[in-house]
């Protein structure tokens, strides 16, 4: 087991391939390794008339509806990065460039799965700086309706996520775990992505879920399942909304030590729970693993 006190980045390069969920464009993404405190970087390779480079931040989400998407002052933006991240956020590799020839990131088989199998590929490699993290010292909270999103203070990284849908083929659904490196593979790396029949149409109109399919989202029509193979594990649709949440926080640029709860929550929301945490310094401390490990010994 590789050491998380100090920050890592890749061993080699990781390359795909694949579709984008929402405008339907075939993308090619090569991940490769960065220097110590370069953070994560997406850059758009086929931009060449202006800034091309956007630095992921909790300032640099833009639109959040039904994924997270990134952009610079110059425009450039990059939808859907929440599954990427949440692969990088659970195998703790914190400085990478991210290299994408188009504007949405493939959607893959709709999970976090095929992410983490290609940084697995790549390896990972220990660099020569301590791993910084995020300690939620005090409760934030935010709401919208009766949707909730909060962050509050523990000793390692938890998350608890509820969801309710009329439909049958759903219902009421709920997850808590404390999510490591081994519970991430184990119980969220693989649940997908999911969506409603009679959304598409709308969702098409808009501009969205051009490339969705069988392949790449878990497809509910009524209280019916439409993908053959039916459900990966039990409770998938909660654990891929836990997944997302664990994308959506990584934008904060360190691992989170605290509990994230969510009810009913989704991107929108996720992200004002970022920004209500960046607007209120007194609800954490930026710390660092080495520190704490010396002060312990």
């Amino acid at each position: 087991m590789y050491s998380s006190v100090m920050q890592h980045t890749l061993a080699g390069p990781a390359v795909c391939a694949g579709v984008g969920v929402h405008n339907g464009q075939h993308v090619r993404v090569a991940i490769r390794p960065a220097p110590v405190g370069t953070g994560v970087v997406f850059v758009r390779t086929d931009v060449t008339d202006r800034d091309n480079r956007i630095p992921v931040s909790p300032l640099a989400v833009g639109r959040t509806q039904l994924n997270t998407e990134i952009g610079n002052a110059a425009g450039v933006t990059v939808s859907t990065i929440e599954h990427l991240m949440a692969a990088l956020a659970a195998l703790s590799v914190d400085n990478v460039i991210v290299e994408i020839d188009g504007p949405e990131t493939p959607i893959m088989d709709g999970s976090a799965l095929p992410f983490v199998q290609l940084l697995d590929r790549a390896g990972r490699r220990m660099q020569d700086a301590p791993r910084r993290f995020i300690e939620i010292l005090a409760p934030v909270e935010v709401t919208d309706g009766d949707k909730r999103a909060a962050l509050l203070p523990s000793d390692r990284f938890e998350m608890k996520f509820e969801i309710a849908f009329a439909s049958a083929a759903i219902g009421r659904q709920s997850v808590e775990l404390a999510v490591t490196e081994d519970s991430f593979r184990r119980e969220l790396a693989a649940a997908r992505t999911f969506g409603f029949v009679h959304e598409v149409e709308a969702l098409r109109a808009m501009g969205l879920a051009r490339g969705g399919s069988l392949d790449n989202a878990v497809v509910i029509d009524g209280d019916t399942i439409v993908n053959p193979e039916g459900l990966r594990m039990e409770r998938e649709f909660v654990r891929h909304k836990a997944l997302d949440a664990i994308g959506d926080l990584y934008v904060l640029g360190a691992p989170v030590i605290g509990r994230f709860e969510g009810r009913y929550a989704g991107h929108a929301l996720n992200n004002k729970l970022v920004c209500a945490l960046m607007a209120a310094p007194d609800a954490w401390r930026l710390g660092s693993f080495a520190e704490d490990l010396a002060e312990a010994v």
